[in-house]
């Protein structure tokens, strides 16, 4: 949304039909500008339509210049006429082909359900042990800067998709709403420059006092904090029952990718075929590292979940975190790079027990009291700290790069991929998906 000619430009997608709403071009002559009308041809597919209530000459000759075929036509009440114009052509159909999906967490799960919802029918591949995450819970949070309108703009947009994709998944939601704490001296004067942000809906980012902060978290913490209303915590384990639940899937692990005319063949480690399909997307985290995508580092991190009789009403972070799991609290969660070791070290768990301790003692108390559960997970991430989605080369793409942002942009980059497989028009701003495209110069290759 925005000025006409700005949101033209950043608009990716081809237009079947155009309502053009702008009053007349003496009342209103930024609306019918030529960047405005080259814009609009620019975004029309063949066979667009066009209706307004205009039928200016300068609107109609702006049309016909574009190439539409433009009628007057007969008005609906007080208006005597109005244009009804068509772009020669067939309208294209586009399904996507057969799709293949590499990864089964949450950037496999969201680019199933948006392909699916794309008209597309993708095929999942993935170990039987990645089908299902390994914490209870995950908080959905965007990464908040100052200085970068078109970044918070992204998670700002991200944050909202992801909100409205999991209200509609049964049980997914443990709470809304995370309070991100102060834990440094320039968090002040930040959060109040983020929560004066104009790409916050109203409401959506408040900041709150010491006294407040305490009193959403059941205990005296020592300093102020920004309340992300639009922040969720989710049950990982429900949404990827709700988004993978009907696809067809192919258990094994994908060891290589080999072209074999206009299609991709995914092999396992002994060179058997897993699937063929025109389109392939990597979507496996760290794994697609080793399947030909450069720039990722690994990450490694371990959480610690206890059952208690009361957890945390909301969530919070402040570099740890603690987050309601619906039984008790997930929290951690350490951050090591170049590190792929998954098996469990107790070091870390004290690790992660005395970050908890040092902003929520009581809460830390109550888990030190009770049996402590722990999972060990790799994080893909990137050195410039921004996903990466887009096309690879031809038939090949990925959703990865995602750190520890996941469960907040892989549904709204999802929607982005599926677009570009299968011609929809992309939600995402041209600015945005330069942003995050595998070719910007930013990722860096390693």
């Amino acid at each position: 949304m925005g000025d006409a000619a700005w949101a033209l430009d950043q608009w990716s997608g081809a237009a079947d039909a155009w309502f053009l709403d702008g009053f007349s071009p003496a009342l209103n002559p930024g609306m019918w500008s030529d960047a405005v009308l080259d814009g609009m041809a620019a975004r029309s597919a063949p066979g667009a339509r066009v209706a307004t209530f205009t039928v200016a000459g300068t609107v109609r000759r702006g049309l016909a210049e574009r190439g539409f075929q433009v009628d007057k036509r007969p008005g609906h009440g007080r208006k005597r006429e109005r244009l009804e114009a068509v772009l020669p052509g067939e309208p294209p159909r586009h399904d996507g082909g057969r799709v293949a999906v590499i990864g089964a967490g949450i950037a496999g799960a969201s680019l199933a359900r948006a392909l699916r919802a794309q008209g597309a029918d993708p095929v999942v591949i993935a170990d039987d042990t990645a089908m299902a995450s390994g914490f209870p819970a995950a908080l959905a949070t965007p990464r908040l800067d100052v200085g970068d309108e078109d970044l918070a703009r992204l998670f700002a947009q991200a944050l909202e998709r992801a909100g409205q994709l999991y209200g509609e998944a049964p049980d997914a939601i443990v709470a809304r709403g995370v309070l991100r704490l102060e834990h440094g001296p320039r968090d002040s004067g930040r959060f109040d420059k983020v929560a004066g942000q104009a790409v916050w809906a109203p409401g959506a980012m408040t900041r709150v006092s010491a006294a407040e902060a305490s009193g959403a978290l059941g205990e005296t913490v020592t300093g102020g904090g920004l309340m992300m209303q639009g922040a969720l915590t989710v049950r990982p384990a429900a949404v990827l029952d709700a988004w993978l639940a009907g696809v067809r899937r192919v258990a094994g692990r994908a060891a290589r990718l080999e072209r074999r005319g206009a299609a991709w063949r995914v092999l396992d480690d002994a060179g058997d075929e897993l699937a063929e399909a025109e389109t392939v997307v990597l979507a496996a985290g760290w794994g697609a590292a080793a399947l030909g995508m450069a720039g990722l580092q690994a990450v490694r991190g371990q959480a610690g979940w206890a059952d208690l009789d009361a957890g945390p009403a909301v969530g919070a972070a402040w570099g740890g975190y603690a987050a309601p799991t619906g039984e008790g609290v997930l929290f951690g969660a350490t951050h090591d790079r170049d590190d792929t070791d998954e098996a469990l070290r107790d070091a870390d768990d004290l690790r992660n027990l005395e970050a908890l301790k040092a902003v929520l003692p009581d809460l830390a108390v109550r888990v030190a009291s009770v049996q402590v559960h722990r999972h060990a997970a790799i994080r893909a991430a990137t050195r410039d700290r921004l996903p990466v989605a887009g096309r690879l080369e031809e038939g090949l793409f990925i959703l990865g790069g995602l750190g520890s942002r996941g469960f907040t942009a892989a549904p709204l980059l999802a929607d982005h991929v599926a677009s570009l497989i299968t011609g929809a028009p992309s939600p995402l701003p041209r600015a945005a998906a330069r942003r995050v495209a595998p070719d910007r110069e930013s990722l860096g290759k390693r």
